[in-house]
């Protein structure tokens, strides 16, 4: 498949490394000038389109599998918006405000000493990062594309660390994203620090879906008891299972891009199309 991308290049504010960003829209996009679409912003965006930029030389398959899905009618095309990672990845990506506790504050100095904020090796701006992508990013791609801006056109993607800070955005700004998609989510680096935050801070349900899942592999192997604590955060909230919430156990893969693209049609078909049982 041929893919052509817009490029917003070293897209950048204060306290931020430069990133660039890359635009993919849909074929349908050009067959009717009137249409509008609605917009996935996903991280870590040298992983999604070209396998020589993949880390692991294979890429989510985001435009083929929109490309097809939509083709065939089970969901809404949608434009996808890449965001690249930078070497403070870690610290772009964790969650900043579940860590401002004594709980949170005792845990991050638990960390390897090269970790911990006061050494400024690690950068913990993901209030910042998000503000990029929620007040900078998503104006300029509303202003040049024609989008569906409101929340319930808008969501947030990435797996790992990429899931928290989806979680997160949407957590941090609920009248900008209506739904996360987390995969494989990398719980233990919140070591439970993160569940009192969304015991007060997950938006209550009706406006917003949020989609998880997890391999049994590799990090995976980790993750299942935290889902679980999660998936119990959401239900006292009001989620229902299938309506605005979903979770999704990969039995038999790992922590890679092959494991998430293979669960991709899942997650697209909850938050663009129509979902049952049988998907």
């Amino acid at each position: 498949m041929d893919i052509t991308l817009r490029h917003y290049p070293a897209m950048q504010i204060e306290d931020l490394l430069p990133r660039d960003v890359w635009v993919w829209v849909p074929p349908s996009y050009f067959d009717d000038p009137s249409a509008h679409f609605p917009v996935i912003y996903m991280h870590d965006g040298q992983n999604l389109f070209y396998p020589e930029k993949s880390y692991s030389h294979v890429t989510w398959g985001i435009a083929e599998t929109i490309t097809k899905l939509s083709g065939w009618g089970y969901i809404q095309p949608a434009i996808v918006v890449g965001i690249d990672n930078t070497p403070n990845r870690f610290g772009d990506y964790l969650p900043t405000r579940p860590f401002d506790t004594p709980e949170g504050k005792a845990y991050l100095a638990s960390l390897p000493e090269e970790a911990q904020p006061e050494h400024n090796i690690i950068n913990f701006v993901a209030d910042q990062y998000l503000k990029l992508v929620a007040e900078v990013i998503k104006p300029r791609v509303d202003q040049e594309l024609r989008t569906l801006p409101d929340l319930k056109h808008t969501f947030m993607m990435g797996s790992s660390m990429g899931g928290l800070i989806s979680l997160y955005g949407v957590v941090l700004y609920p009248e900008v994203f209506g739904g996360a998609g987390c995969f494989s989510t990398d719980w233990p680096s919140v070591n439970q620090v993160i569940n009192a935050y969304l015991e007060a801070h997950l938006p209550e349900a009706g406006t917003h879906k949020f989609y998880f899942d997890h391999g049994s592999e590799e990090l995976d192997a980790e993750y299942a008891p935290s889902q679980s604590v999660v998936n119990e955060i959401g239900k006292k909230k009001g989620y229902k299972y299938g309506k605005d919430w979903l979770t999704r156990f990969g039995a038999g893969t790992g922590h890679h891009e092959r494991a998430w693209r293979s669960r991709l049609h899942i997650a697209l078909r909850f938050f663009l199309g129509s979902w049952n049982k049988t998907t």
